[in-house]
């Protein structure tokens, strides 16, 4: 096995270990029915999200090495377009994903009882579709890997 074989293997596996979570972060939180599931079910999404920054981290490490290794993909349509949109959804976190984060955490930390708070709903919307939107550039990222359509 060559030692781009082991990158595309690697690159592979944390597609696999890293994408793979990502798309379950919504279905995760949407089916708790009070307080204390929601907490739960917010507990597990932030553990698989350490999963998705390990697995992300080593598909542009792979995948950047792999450019490097063969220069050409650097001249690829599909190649060029999966690094940009990757580099957008990474983008993502800091800009998007987290301020809409945060006042759910804030919410779920002072709530009480075992209703959840109707904040909740409105801010869960908007982290969500923008979740949603992250996870449809992974899915064209998915396809351009696969199709090598340009």
């Amino acid at each position: 096995m060559s030692f781009y074989e082991v990158l595309v293997f690697i690159h592979i596996f944390s597609a696999i270990l890293g994408m793979g979570p990502g798309f379950m972060m919504i279905p995760i939180v949407s089916k708790a029915t009070n307080l204390t599931e929601l907490r739960h079910a917010y507990t597990i999404r932030n553990r698989m999200h350490i999963f998705t920054m390990v697995g992300g981290t080593l598909l542009l490490i792979t995948g950047i090495w792999m450019g490097i290794i063969n220069n050409y993909l650097f001249q690829q349509g599909w190649y060029v377009t999966s690094l940009v949109l990757f580099l957008i959804a990474l983008a993502f976190g800091p800009l998007l994903l987290s301020p809409r984060s945060k006042p759910i955490k804030k919410l779920l930390n002072e709530a009480v009882g075992e209703n959840i708070p109707d904040q909740y709903s409105k801010l869960s919307k908007k982290l969500f579709f923008v979740e949603r939107i992250e996870n449809v550039i992974f899915i064209v990222i998915i396809a351009l890997m696969i199709l090598k359509p340009f």
